[in-house]
């Protein structure tokens, strides 16, 4: 493995230039005369490596200029008169890179390919989502012919748990003879992937850049101030890099400093007297003079009872931006983990009066702006919120996320590049790949939201967002800024930027689609013995080596805790058996109380009717609730309910304390939509109305352990009991060492078990991925789309064959819902409103009531799709397989308005949705349909009606967003 990382000394410098003469009249130098600029080290020994016709693998920082070594893949394609192929992550990364290639090497040379966007295909050069790479070598599709290069831009993405696996189908079943360039953030275990790339794809080179081509100073905002991080003159990122090996998820401040990195002492003194404000405050102590001391500050943060308060005021966001415009560290990214935030950014900065353009700027913006918006319906554009955007990229301001139409995303991310956008507010997805360098990087939060809780994160996260601070070429150096919040601990920042690399851990399990096609392609030998070597076996392999060498410690300390245990009176190894064995009958009989609370709990709930008022003790809506819709059919019951401050939740087992019965009833009117605010107020006071003329009693706790004692079985109390008289008579009873011998088992017993465990470790990596494998195929069998022949051999069946044609999450419940009949009695409207239900995904939040359905055919439809996916997970869950989501119906609606021509306006009235997401979603529509319609052997009405469903939902702000 090669790793460049700093200056080089005279006599390298002299190799280098005898080095470059000779390369002059190769590939190389032809490509380095057509830059202008030179390239670094990293860049020439990566792509002199390419050049040689190895693959390689470069792990560098965000925006030390990886994508150089795919841009001289691509060059080698064109030389040589062959094809490259140029793969992303995500659909915008894809466009931007189009857009770049194009220019550089004209519109007839590139193509792009991103699923439900098709342009130039057959081009010599084509830029691709990994997916339709994958897609195609699945398919053994023509295009592959004379395919000489891949870039595999931003690889580290094979870890994403949703997508992960994409990658290293590509890097598997890719023909021997391409060339792979993998393009990397810095890793930590670089050299382990390498080493995988090596075994898959043959002789690949290991580069690893440390540098950052622009130094980077990190620094938390204190107030209006900007405070440097770490003490020092010198950039963190020059100090030299911790241990890749490093266990230590971030630094101490011992650590820190001992590596060169120590934190300022003025954020230090600033968190000790943060914490001693609450903890005087939280103990009463201060008085007056804590008031005198902090004066206006303590008044101004002194929060509610509990909170934790803060001798600084934090700045609001327009003063963070003017405090970045005053110190010339603009144009900044500032990172908001929420859509709503950067929305609500930039507008508390046009609120305030922030002006960061000049008059030939906004002019220059005004122009772009109207040009971007110049073929969208003038009826779209308030609920585009058009003139809102239009007046933030005026000034400066915008914000990039999700939800924002891509027409206007590529618009701001165009002005940013150029230097007349000078603040965006950004979630973390724009971290991605996409080419949007700042001078400074300002992170509001070090926590977000992953779907499930607030978590902080990780140091790799935070690399990944501060990396893009420093434009290469223009800035002298970036800026990483971290605003203080109340409890910041300077220490754990200073951990979080020091340790700068992270681990890439494989995500790759078989799928039912890549199973099938594995299957058809190579038989299930050949298929098991591929899937064996993914990246994913490569680490489980690799693990067994130390935990086999963890075993072997731990088996030498059991030997030596059996001998402190042994006792002069009796075999102490069968009395501690005996007290293993009465805590676990104990333990049995009291899970057997709570199994009985939690099946009763779950009948009560079963029972529950739409209008039923219930009490509900714990949980996060505790209080009166109305129930919404009942739930008959679900393994754990969760009724929708609505709580008196007008609040959708679904409640289950977790929520009560015991079973629920409804306390009074009402009458839920025909009209009432929980999607409406007025509708879900009037309920709540209908609720409120009814338990004050039935005042319900006090719940009675004590009616919850009757049958909790009632669960108590005869044999388990009469097991105990023998156990109990077995233990006192056992002469290591009496001894006077007992307990200090039952310490000593106890160590015993617990290293014994984790022992055990690491041996079934061991065992459980073995061929894990085939096991999976197998298992897939076992579900595959059960329904008919494997067959085995009387001489043995494995086939495919009809379905199966229709199967190797569907990608998506839910691959085998969308091919289940053709074979049923799903789509038979729909139009092209109800069809695509189907399909929606088989790729949206909704916020966990979101997931509410079964809505009214449009068309009884379509009611029909989703009863056939949920019932099937019903029978999938019950099948899954039997053979120990990640159970496929559940079809969500969030989208039906508005999909079957928009197909049905209704404006925009209407399609999202009484929904969530941005109307970015709309299109994002629409878009992955359209990409199952399309291969829905591609399906050979389909019922050709059914492809006809596809095809008309894509040409209805095709249409306006889905149309006219370019090629995102």
């Amino acid at each position: 493995m090669s790793s460049i990382s700093g200056p080089q000394s005279p006599s390298e410098l002299y190799r280098a230039s005898v080095e470059r003469t000779a390369e002059a009249n190769t590939y190389l130098g032809g490509f380095v005369r057509s830059l202008e600029f030179e390239l670094d080290d990293f860049q020439r020994e990566a792509c002199k490596s390419l050049q040689a016709g190895r693959g390689v693998l470069v792990a560098a920082p965000t925006g030390a200029g990886k994508t150089i070594v795919g841009e001289f893949a691509i060059y080698l394609a064109l030389q040589r008169g062959l094809k490259a192929f140029y793969t992303t992550p995500i659909k915008a990364l894809s466009n931007q890179k189009y857009f770049e290639l194009s220019e550089k090497y004209g519109l007839h040379n590139v193509g792009l390919l991103t699923g439900d966007t098709s342009i130039n295909g057959d081009a010599p050069v084509v830029v691709m989502t990994t997916e339709v790479l994958r897609n195609m070598l699945y398919a053994d599709s023509d295009s592959l012919d004379d395919l000489g290069y891949v870039v595999m831009d931003e690889v580290h993405y094979l870890a994403d748990r949703f997508r992960g696996a994409v990658w290293e189908e590509v890097i598997i079943h890719l023909p021997s003879e391409v060339q792979v360039a993998s393009l990397s953030a810095t890793v930590s275990n670089a050299e382990e992937f390498g080493a995988w790339l090596d075994t898959v794809r043959g002789h690949t080179d290991i580069i690893v850049s440390e540098h950052r081509p622009v130094p980077l100073w990190q620094h938390v905002m204190v107030g209006r101030n900007i405070v440097d991080l770490f003490a020092g003159e010198t950039p963190f990122d020059e100090i030299a890099p911790p241990d890749a090996d490093a266990a230590e998820p971030v630094l101490s401040a011992e650590a820190a400093s001992q590596r060169g990195f120590e934190v300022n002492p003025e954020l230090l003194s600033m968190a000790k007297a943060e914490s001693q404000m609450n903890f005087r405050g939280r103990f009463g102590h201060g008085g007056r003079s804590q008031r005198r001391q902090h004066g206006q500050h303590v008044r101004e943060n002194a929060g509610a009872p509990g909170e934790q308060r803060s001798p600084v005021r934090k700045a609001s966001r327009p003063q963070v931006i003017a405090s970045l415009d005053r110190q010339d560290l603009l144009p900044a990214i500032t990172f908001i983990f929420s859509r709503a935030g950067c929305d609500a950014a930039v507008a508390q900065c046009v609120s305030a009066g922030l002006w960061l353009t000049t008059e030939k700027e906004q002019r220059i913006i005004a122009m772009r702006v109207d040009e971007a918006g110049q073929d969208i319906p003038s009826e779209d554009l308030d609920v585009l919120g058009f003139w809102s955007w239009r007046d933030g990229l005026l000034r400066g301001l915008a914000a990039h996320h999700a939800g924002l139409l891509p027409t206007f995303k590529e618009v701001v991310e165009k002005l940013f590049a150029e230097g007349l956008v000078k603040a965006v507010f950004a979630t973390e997805t724009l971290a991605l790949g996409v080419n949007m360098p700042a001078r400074s990087v300002v992170l509001e939060k070090l926590e977000k939201f992953n779907g499930e809780a607030h978590v902080g994160i990780t140091a790799g996260e935070y690399t990944q967002l501060t990396g893009r601070a420093g434009r290469r070429g223009i800035d002298v150096e970036g800026h990483a800024v971290v605003l203080w919040q109340p409890g910041t601990d300077p220490a754990a920042v200073a951990g979080l930027a020091s340790r700068r690399t992270y681990p890439l851990n494989s995500s790759f399990r078989p799928t039912y689609n890549m199973s099938i096609n594995l299957l058809a392609q190579f038989g299930r030998p050949r298929a098991r013995e591929i899937l064996e070597s993914s990246f994913a076996q490569f680490q489980a392999d690799r693990s067994v080596v130390g935990l086999a060498k963890q075993v072997r410690s731990r088996e030498e300390s059991l030997a030596g805790f059996r001998k402190s245990m042994t006792c002069h009176l009796g075999d102490f190894t069968e009395y501690a058996r005996l007290r293993r064995e009465l805590s676990d009958a104990e333990n049995v009989a009291a899970r057997g109380q709570s199994r009985a609370r939690k099946s009763l709990t779950e009948d009560s709930l079963s029972r529950l009717l739409p209008g039923d008022v219930i009490d509900v003790p714990t949980g996060r809506a505790p209080g009166f609730a109305v129930v919404l819709s009942s739930d008959h059919t679900s393994r754990e019951p969760r009724p929708a309910v609505l709580t008196l401050d007008h609040q959708l939740r679904r409640i289950g087992i977790h929520d009560l304390e015991g079973p629920v019965s409804p306390v009074t009833r009402v009458r839920i009117p025909k009209s009432f939509n929980a999607k409406v605010p007025k509708s879900r107020r009037e309920l709540a006071s209908s609720v409120r109305n009814a338990i004050r003329e039935n005042r319900p009693p006090a719940p009675d706790s004590s009616r919850h352990n009757d049958f909790g004692r009632a669960a108590a079985l005869p044999d388990q109390e009469r097991k105990i009991a023998e156990l109990r008289r077995a233990q006192r008579s056992h002469p290591c009873h009496g001894c006077s060492e007992r307990e200090d011998h039952a310490r000593w088992s106890e160590r015993w017993w617990k290293l014994r078990q984790e022992t055990d465990g690491l041996v079934r470790q061991i065992q459980g990596r073995t061929n894990t991925i085939a096991k999976t494998f197998d298992r897939v195929c076992e579900v595959l069998f059960s329904y008919g789309y494997l067959e085995t022949t009387e001489s043995g051999k494995v086939v495919i069946g009809p379905d199966g064959q229709r199967l190797r044609r569907i990608y998506g999450e839910k691959d085998l419940l969308i091919s289940q819902a053709l074979r049923q009949g799903a789509f038979d009695d729909l139009d092209a409207a109800e069809i695509a409103a189907l399909a929606s239900i088989l790729v949206f995904q909704a916020k966990r939040e979101d997931r509410g009531l079964r809505p009214r359905m449009p068309s009884v055919s379509l009611e029909t439809s989703v009863d056939i799709v949920v019932q099937e996916w019903s029978a999938l997970e019950d099948t899954e869950e039997a053979n120990k397989l990640p159970l496929t989501g559940e079809p969500e119906l969030g989208l039906m609606w508005p999909i079957f308005k928009w197909a049905k021509g209704r404006h925009l306006q209407e399609v999202l009235s009484g929904t969530d949705l941005a109307a970015g997401d709309f299109v994002r979603w629409v878009k992955q529509v359209i990409d199952l349909l399309d291969q829905l319609a591609k399906i050979p052997g389909l019922d050709p009405r059914i492809a006809r009606l596809c095809s008309e469903a894509i040409t209805l939902v095709r249409r306006g702000v889905v149309a006219y967003s370019t090629v995102a």
